[in-house]
């Protein structure tokens, strides 16, 4: 690479594909240049970096981690790039590594974490049998420990996946709702299986639920059970009781592993009732094995104003503390 003052030449030897590399229309080049103020200008099989050094060794560091990625056979999103212009800033090779694709959807779409944040997220879970993801909404906290259960499912890790939600009202009442208790419990997991459609085509869910490989229920069903060579989650944790999070905690089987997740500005609970998951820092910080994972506004990979509207919120809630 050429060193000149505020600029370097970046070379593309080796890159086989350049879709991969640079996305369709150039968009991955686009998003580097909206993540650090650098102008990249593309020669054949080089791109000239200018901007000031700092910057630009970052877009350095940037382009090498997506040039490992595209020659790895990754096909980068601008997601990806966003990511791994973010980790460059730490000035380690290792850290500003896109992280390994997780998972190929049915549909061919490859899952990867995509911020800061939910890639600890994911180590956690890989490396404990307990995680505890909270964080606002958008954050793909309960996606991508679906994400992480059907990863185990498939690699024999575990049997099963056992997914569960209290089935608690939102300004709503579950005995106002038609049908039987299946009918009425079912607009609490739907969900759930939203997000396994997501990975696995809807005939295969089906066939899996059917054998008993998946069961999504409402965590009243959780009681007096041993839940064991399963991949366990937990969603919407905000909404469950003291009494209610340690019943569920304490349903965990040997070869198993759990994932409690929830949004702690969101609880359900009626005036009064303090939530389980509020005191989950507190009962098990320090505990081996146990991972607590702090998501943010900085997190939300939905679309781009939610992270906005999260931010607002917490700034009233602080406001009116």
């Amino acid at each position: 690479m050429a060193d000149v003052k505020g600029a370097r030449t970046f070379d593309l030897e080796g890159l086989g594909d350049h879709l991969r590399f640079f996305g369709q229309f150039d968009r991955n080049l686009t998003a580097l240049e909206a993540a650090i103020p650098v102008t990249l200008r593309v020669e054949g099989n080089q791109i000239e970096i200018s901007g000031e050094i700092a910057a630009v060794r970052r877009a350095e560091r940037a382009l090498g981690a997506m040039l490992a990625a595209a020659r790895s056979g990754k096909l980068l999103t601008p997601d990806d790039v966003k990511l791994a212009a973010d980790l460059g800033a730490d000035e380690e090779p290792r850290a500003s590594g896109i992280p390994a694709t997780l998972y190929v959807t049915h549909r061919g779409h490859e899952v990867r974490p995509r911020t800061r944040g939910q890639r600890r997220y994911v180590e956690e879970i890989d490396a404990k049998t307990l995680t505890f993801g909270i964080g606002p909404a958008g954050t793909g906290k309960t996606f991508l420990a679906i994400v992480m259960a059907v990863r185990a499912l498939r690699r024999h890790a575990v049997s099963r996946i056992v997914l569960s939600r209290p089935a608690v009202e939102a300004g709503e009442k579950l005995g106002f709702l038609p049908g039987d208790l299946a009918a009425k419990v079912d607009p609490y997991l739907r969900p759930l299986f939203d997000a396994l459609g997501e990975l696995i085509d809807a005939s295969v869910v089906q066939k899996y639920v059917e054998r008993g490989v998946i069961e999504v229920a409402p965590l009243a069903y959780m009681r007096g059970r041993t839940l064991s060579d399963a991949f366990v989650i937990l969603d919407e944790a905000q909404n469950v009781t003291h009494e209610q999070l340690k019943m569920f905690l304490t349903r965990l089987g040997n070869g198993s592993r759990m994932v409690v997740t929830g949004d702690a500005t969101q609880i359900d609970l009626p005036r009064g009732t303090r939530s389980g998951l509020l005191e989950a820092e507190r009962l098990f910080k320090g505990i081996p094995d146990v991972a607590l994972v702090q998501l943010d506004e900085g997190d939300v990979v939905r679309h781009p104003l939610v992270s906005r509207i999260v931010e607002a919120y917490r700034r009233d809630d602080l406001a009116t503390e």
